[in-house]
């Protein structure tokens, strides 16, 4: 599945974007931080957010595609699965800039304690984009926790 490139049959550019915001979810359901990075330009950034980034300050900045793959790695490895489903999207397009805001809800299988843990996250992501090379990029992620819900697991 090629979730990143820039393909003329993709149709506008809002779904163009639409397809790389996915592209994120699917390569981090699938463990592949490199291709879970390669959504982002060079230099892009995500900032995660415990609530309402206009109150507070973010927990995390990473910057750049490499450290992106390393951060995606350690929280792959942290995980025995993980499923995010995103929701509904509001994306605006402007030449070669776009920015959107996304709900997602994502589910993470873990072990504590020797027992399986499922840890269900509710996420905005606020994104910026730019049009590059290489097709539609994601520049800055600002990741919100709304709200997290941690609970025993059976398989």
């Amino acid at each position: 599945m090629s979730t990143v490139q820039n393909d003329p049959g993709l149709g506008s550019d809002r779904e163009a974007v639409r397809r790389l915001i996915d592209a994120y979810a699917h390569h981090a359901d699938r463990r592949e931080p490199a291709e879970q990075a390669a959504v982002f330009t060079e230099d892009g950034r995500v900032l995660l957010f415990e609530g309402d980034p206009a109150k507070t300050e973010p927990v995390q900045t990473i910057h750049g595609r490499e450290a992106l793959a390393a951060t995606f790695a350690g929280l792959i490895a942290q995980y025995e699965a993980t499923t995010y489903f995103n929701g509904q999207s509001d994306v605006d397009v402007t030449g070669d800039s776009a920015s959107a805001e996304t709900y997602c809800m994502a589910h993470h299988l873990l072990r504590q304690d020797g027992q399986r843990v499922l840890l269900t996250m509710a996420i905005r992501y606020l994104d910026t984009f730019e049009r590059t090379a290489e097709g539609w990029r994601i520049a800055e992620r600002r990741i919100v926790f709304d709200w997290t819900d941690r609970r025993p697991s059976q398989p």
